[in-house]
């Protein structure tokens, strides 16, 4: 059984994700992440994906750990909001363990993950059970890493599998290609955009929008990491729905501005009065 669940990963994933798919799916083991606490277990996963563009004119503040405030390596496409394991019926696992977020077990994936998966924000966000944490910490401990068993065992899994799958499902580059670029006076079809990532991945994305303009894309798999839509049965229509009520026909991807120095400047002018 192990090897033709190993056989039928391989055509999709190599690497990291098919060694942890194949050898955890196969043996059943929940533990690490997600050990210790009796919940029935997810059934797919759902990729979440931010637009920088968007979501970085809502930046009144910086700091050193907001994204939307560097002057250099800014993001300049879609980045990582988080894998969110999800129920078929519309809900999801949360709180799955009382296991604590340890950085220093992702420190070699620190530098890709500051780049494809940084804080848009600045501050503490929400962890289980009352805390507060990074937005790491945040993506393991509240709804997502901790009730990913048994797919993964433990942080680093999580994260790296994110990141593997992130990169082979390159949404950014399907839509330049399609010439759907960053533009603060386009205005592009949703259909188009949608049929475009169709075409290239065969699933068909959610997408949310925050007064016109692509807010968060969601790309939905199956627990072998084959894509799936994102949800069945009546769910589907009501997902359909909520899609049409929050983006219009034609969409903007706003480019991505540094705040940064601005907002330095208006710091700086506050703190002299």
């Amino acid at each position: 059984m192990a090897s033709s669940s190993s056989s039928s990963s391989s055509l999709f994933l190599a690497g990291a994700i098919l060694l942890i798919s194949c050898s955890l799916v196969a043996s059943g083991r929940v533990e690490g992440l997600g050990d210790g606490v009796n919940l029935r277990e997810f059934d797919y996963f759902k990729l979440a994906l931010q637009w920088p563009g968007t979501y970085c004119r809502r930046t009144r503040h910086c700091c050193s750990t907001n994204a939307c405030c560097r002057r250099s390596n800014s993001p300049g496409e879609f980045t990582i909001h988080g894998l969110w394991p999800d129920y078929n019926d519309g809900t999801w696992p949360a709180c799955c363990s009382r296991s604590h977020f340890e950085e220093k077990e992702i420190s070699s994936l620190v530098d890709t993950l500051q780049k494809y998966w940084p804080s848009l924000s600045c501050g503490s966000t929400s962890t289980c059970y009352g805390g507060k944490g990074s937005f790491w910490a945040h993506e393991v401990q509240e709804k997502h890493g901790t009730c990913s068993s048994p797919v993964f065992r433990d942080e680093h899994e999580y994260f790296l599998a994110t990141i593997n799958l992130y990169s082979k499902y390159n949404v950014t580059r399907v839509l330049y290609d399609a010439g759907y670029v960053p533009s603060n006076t386009e205005k592009y079809p949703l259909g188009g955009v949608i049929t475009a990532i169709q075409n290239a991945f065969h699933l068909t994305p959610q997408v949310s929008c925050s007064n016109g303009a692509v807010q968060e894309l969601y790309m939905c798999f199956y627990k072998d990491f084959t894509p799936r839509d994102c949800a069945v049965g009546v769910q589907s229509v009501l997902m359909k729905l909520a899609s049409k009520s929050s983006c219009p026909k034609y969409i903007s991807l706003p480019e991505f501005v540094s705040k940064g120095q601005e907002l330095i400047q208006e710091d700086l002018l506050q703190q002299a009065f």
